[in-house]
């Protein structure tokens, strides 16, 4: 069985709980709250959903769950030091992403950005964030941390080692 197929599930759970947290910032949306927690507590519901549904295990939903926090997190990270939009942020014409998609980032990023805000002062350089092989991530470009190689992901998919050198630590590019 490739890594592939096994990995298959937990692309589509991915997806699953992505709308769900879309749907949970929707309704959140309108209360106007502390932008983080509301995050958070969306992404514990999208959790919660999956294992109540029976769709994953708990270890499993909240492996997802915490995939779908360090995207976040790293969208928010970018708009914030960066003041520029998600474009930059996901490296590739918008157009070729699903409107709900690019919907569901930029709520949760801009939330997270929100946050973010609200504790500016001089901070040390932030720390990048690491993709590994084996996780799933969702669309954006992936440099390869060993040789630089690019890996692109037009959606939700699990991150496979370097084409080019087997690496299995990437980062996020932002622009080229």
């Amino acid at each position: 069985m490739t890594t592939e197929s096994r990995s298959a599930p937990l692309v589509q759970a991915y997806r699953r709980m992505m709308e769900r947290m879309k749907t949970r910032l929707e309704e959140l949306e309108q209360a106007e709250q502390a932008a983080f927690p509301q995050l958070t507590a969306s992404i514990e519901h999208a959790v919660e959903k999956a294992v109540e549904l029976g769709e994953l295990t708990r270890e499993e939903a909240r492996l997802i769950g915490g995939y779908l926090q360090r995207d976040l997190e790293d969208a928010g990270q970018h708009l914030a030091t960066t003041g520029r939009d998600l474009r930059t942020w996901l490296r590739f014409d918008l157009e070729l992403l699903e409107d709900r998609l690019l919907d569901f980032f930029q709520r949760g990023a801009d939330q997270s950005r929100l946050e973010l805000l609200a504790f500016e002062s001089p901070a040390p350089e932030i720390e990048l964030m690491r993709y590994r092989s084996g996780e799933i991530t969702g669309p954006g470009t992936l440099q390869c941390e060993t040789c630089g190689n690019h890996l692109i992901f037009h959606e939700p998919a699990t991150i496979e080692p370097c084409t080019a050198c087997g690496g299995t630590v990437f980062l996020r590019v932002a622009e080229l």
